[in-house]
């Protein structure tokens, strides 16, 4: 047994799994978490790995980049995945969770665990002599941040993510409301809520008319994330950008009527339970009194009771091309790791996976080991070579996508053929995986 110790700064998605990476290979873990002695803008409670904007992982079919990465992660044995399959619920075609039986599973595997010391304290400065992986996240607190940035020696960007309100679903208004997944695919997940004209509307104008809650000073010139838009940004880009949006009606006909709706307003379900439900898409900065007179003004929702509201909140990133390897080891300290969405890469399944790589990582550098520098040709090599990539002009937070990995050499017919592609590039990155798997 090692006797050598890592220290995590942050318990969150990415922490939580570098801390469980490192423990099963024999590393002791000083695990710090600020909660509950200093809160987040956005947390709600003092467990470990909580999900805050949405309960959704997004796809698990391979033929999506979110879901090859995912399986990559089981590959290279995920500590978490395995719990996020035991707290899942239905959400047609994404991997969703029931947040808090996620959170507390989670929480209560790691405070258990013989190797692992959890300090719950906020720590300001970084530790520069001792093996260190910062997961700390995109709400890091303001003393560690400057620290960071001190140490980096590099500006900081910013950029805001917003949250979806959750209602109860007791609340909803079912001879309005109906269960379908677009297109009628797979088992009805999802509840629709369908706007004609009209309602559509009164909608529009009542959330374009609506006050915000006012940014602070030093918050008016960051930048938000494309993928994560508040619902009062979209809609000012035009009258119908909605309609092509968050609520687009194509694929959600209600049966009992046949008829056609102009647009349509999902509720994804957002617990183990099915009592609680989020909007999908519905991130916002609108004032609390706003939020009701919005969402009440939706058919099916007119007595809608609100458990959680929408809140927005500064998210933090490091300037990672700049400052990290695809190792995700820093270029100016061995012994500092980086991992999580403060390096750039967004999303949740993002997160665990840059603590995967992180937590193998960090291991392998106390115990003298060849660090792993995943190809490009794998979702989760492309990410780690995407935000260490020098040559960015304009760094900006990133999803998996397929864009990002290495090309693959097929003929004319295929590169039109955007499934079969991508179902050849799944294969590639998981026969590479598969073979990197077996020598870790």
């Amino acid at each position: 047994m090692n006797n050598k110790r890592l220290i995590i700064i942050g318990a969150g998605l990415a922490g939580s799994e570098a801390a469980l990476e490192a423990v099963k290979r024999g590393i002791k873990v000083d695990l710090y978490e600020m909660r509950p002695q200093k809160q987040t803008p956005a947390h709600k409670s003092d467990y470990f790995a909580e999900f805050v904007c949405s309960n959704s992982l997004g796809s698990y079919d391979l033929t999506n980049a979110s879901g090859l990465l995912k399986r990559e992660m089981e590959i290279l044995g995920s500590e978490l995945m395995p719990v996020i399959m035991e707290s899942k619920v239905p959400s047609g075609g994404a991997l969703s969770v029931d947040r808090e039986m996620f959170s507390k599973k989670v929480t209560q595997i790691i405070t258990n665990h013989p190797l692992i010391n959890v300090i719950r304290e906020e720590v300001t400065s970084i530790p520069d002599d001792t093996p260190v992986i910062i997961a700390s996240g995109p709400l890091t607190s303001e003393a560690l941040c400057d620290n960071i940035k001190t140490f980096l020696d590099e500006e900081y960007l910013y950029f805001f993510d917003a949250v979806a309100p959750i209602i109860e679903k007791d609340s909803i208004n079912f001879n309005k409301a109906f269960y379908m997944n677009r297109y009628n695919k797979g088992s009805a997940d999802y509840i629709n809520c369908p706007m004609n004209k009209n309602e559509y509307e009164n909608f529009y104008n009542i959330l374009i008319n609506s006050p915000k809650i006012e940014l602070k000073s030093f918050e008016k010139d960051a930048k938000f994330f494309e993928s994560c838009l508040p619902i009062e940004v979209i809609a000012s880009r035009g009258k119908d950008t909605l309609r092509f949006g968050p609520m687009k009606p194509i694929g959600l006909v209600d049966e009992r009527t046949g008829e056609e709706n102009y647009a349509v307003v999902q509720l994804r379900q957002d617990n183990m339970s099915a009592s609680l439900y989020n909007l999908v898409g519905f991130q916002t900065n609108l004032k609390w009194g706003s939020q009701k007179e919005l969402i009440q003004s939706i058919p099916g929702l007119e007595n809608a009771s609100v458990v959680r509201y929408g809140v927005m909140h500064r998210n933090t990133f490091i300037n990672s091309p700049k400052v990290l390897y695809p190792t995700l080891q820093t270029r100016k300290n061995p012994n500092i790791f980086f991992a999580g969405q403060i390096t750039g890469t967004e999303g949740y399944t993002e997160s665990i996976a840059s603590g995967l790589l992180a937590g193998i990582n960090a291991s392998k550098y106390i115990l003298g080991e060849e660090l792993l520098e995943l190809p490009s040709e794998t979702v989760l090599g492309a990410l780690t070579h995407y935000i260490s990539f020098e040559g960015h002009t304009s760094f900006q937070p990133i999803n998996s996508n397929w864009g990002i990995l290495a090309p693959i050499d097929v003929d004319k017919k295929i590169r039109k053929n955007k499934k079969l592609k991508n179902e050849l590039l799944a294969k590639r990155s998981l026969e590479i995986i598969k073979a990197i798997s077996e020598k870790i």
